[in-house]
């Protein structure tokens, strides 16, 4: 899966949970500091991610480093494609 199709996907996912249009949300989009979200978010955020990717458990060692909408589709790519 190309990082092209995650960022969509994961698009729909972040617009949906923090009520922004999906074109609002680029690679650059910080979940803190642009969208807001506290560590509760970040949780619901990753059981989406993890359910609509088929990635399995995301360490929380894991979690701490995805800081932006970009963190998290590299994150995906990588376990999506190895």
């Amino acid at each position: 899966m190309s990082n092209e199709e995650i960022l969509k996907i994961l698009r729909e996912l972040v617009a949906e949970q923090f009520a922004k249009e999906p074109e609002d949300i680029t690679m650059d989009t910080a979940f803190e500091g642009d969208l807001g979200a506290d560590s509760v978010d970040l949780v619901e955020l990753v059981m989406a991610m993890e359910e609509e990717f088929e990635v399995g458990e995301i360490e929380e060692e894991e979690l701490t480093s995805l800081k932006t909408v970009g963190d998290a589709v590299n994150y995906l790519a990588n376990k999506l494609n190895k």
